[in-house]
């Protein structure tokens, strides 16, 4: 059964403006970076000031990224599944997106940014995260069941759209190196927003049977109910446009932050001499560790299916919208833009592809599938500072 959107009364503007910290933090941490800019570069040769500035900037995205989620949950827990996944999803991978595209398309260029990030969404979501949660949500409930055709749906768009967009362009003929042509470019856009697209249909009108799981459908309705009532009886959560608004009103000051954030993090990067992919992995890091956190909850709480949604959608709306926005900016600005990954990625990459295949292609998951994606995930990180 899904819930229709229903408006609650509206949180008493004390509560509102307190609950609402983040913002107010955001807003003013980006007036300070803007209106101090000179004193922000003189800081970047200074080790101590350099480490306690991205100390902040981390510290005020993630919380601020942890109250987007807030909103996000609420409107999705109003929608019912699927389509309320599909928005918590969308909500954050819209905001690592749009950071990605903001920083690459202003200042220095940075070819490699775009596709780091999505390097690192996949091995941070699908190794990461997912490993977390398959160990935890085993080590309490032994084997966990989920909807079968919900993983193999995003899987089986996945593996073509990350093989296309960081794979082929190290082999196409048309243009030397990890690169690709403008008719290549405008091709494999068209395709990702297709494919994408085409993807929303079935999961929302289609076929939304796939992405809910049969065994959770009546606890979430219940547990649905329970949270609606609550709300109505208590105000506590606000009405659907209040949300929607707070929803939007995080959106600018988190991606004017992360392009605030780029210079003192390629400072840092440079300093320690570390590989140029750990500024996307830790742009990823920031925006995805909230919904993923609620993802791994999820698993713990026997919810797995949410937690499938969560997360591979989270990959599937990253490299679907990613592609075709960084190419498009490419194209407008003429920034140089590489895809293709190096060989030890590309190596990491399909192996991830293919244990994630093996580990959904069975009805129940446990610990030792969790495991593994582990492993993977440490292999990775240590090949990022293999030099």
């Amino acid at each position: 059964m899904t819930r229709p959107l229903l408006t609650t009364r509206a949180v008493p503007p004390i509560a509102s403006l307190r609950r609402e910290w983040p913002l107010v933090l955001a807003v003013v941490t980006l007036a300070a970076s803007i209106a101090g800019k000179g004193i922000i570069t003189s800081w970047l040769a200074q080790p101590v000031a350099l480490v306690a500035l991205l100390l902040i900037f981390c510290a005020v995205i993630l919380a601020a990224a942890v109250a987007t989620v807030r909103h996000a949950d609420v409107l999705a827990h109003r929608l019912g599944e699927p389509a309320g996944t599909l928005l918590l999803t969308l909500a954050i991978t819209g905001l690592e997106v749009a950071m990605v595209g903001f920083v690459m398309s202003t200042g220095d260029e940075k070819p490699t940014l775009a596709r780091d990030t999505m390097f690192a969404v996949v091995m941070l979501v699908l190794n990461g995260f997912m490993g977390v949660a398959l160990v935890l949500g085993g080590l309490r409930h032994k084997e966990q069941t989920y909807n079968l055709q919900s993983a193999n749906a995003f899987l089986v768009l996945i593996l073509p759209l990350t093989v296309l967009g960081l794979v082929l362009p190290n082999f196409t003929k048309a243009t030397p190196g990890p690169t690709l042509s403008t008719f290549q470019k405008v091709f494999l856009s068209v395709m990702s927003v297709s494919i994408y697209a085409i993807f929303l249909y079935v999961q929302n009108r289609r076929h939304k049977g796939f992405f809910v799981s049969p065994e959770e459908h009546a606890r979430e309705v219940a547990a649905e109910e329970h949270a609606h009532e609550k709300a109505v009886d208590h105000g506590a959560e606000g009405s659907t446009l209040y949300h929607a608004a707070m929803l939007a009103a995080y959106g600018l000051p988190l991606v004017l932050l992360a392009k605030q954030m780029s210079l003192p993090l390629e400072a840092m990067v440079g300093r320690l001499g570390a590989p140029v992919a750990l500024s996307g992995f830790v742009m990823a890091t920031l925006v995805l560790t909230p919904e993923s956190i609620a993802a791994v909850k999820a698993a713990r709480e026997n919810r797995l299916q949410r937690s499938v949604n969560v997360l591979l959608g989270s990959v599937l709306a990253s490299i679907g919208l990613t592609i075709p926005l960084v190419i498009t900016i490419s194209l407008v600005t003429g920034r140089g833009l590489t895809l293709g990954l190096e060989a030890a990625e590309m190596v990491m990459l399909v192996l991830t592809l293919v244990t994630a295949m093996l580990t959904f292609a069975l009805p129940r998951t446990n610990v030792l599938l969790g495991c593994v994606h582990l492993l993977l995930f440490g292999a990775y990180f240590m090949l990022m500072f293999d030099r």
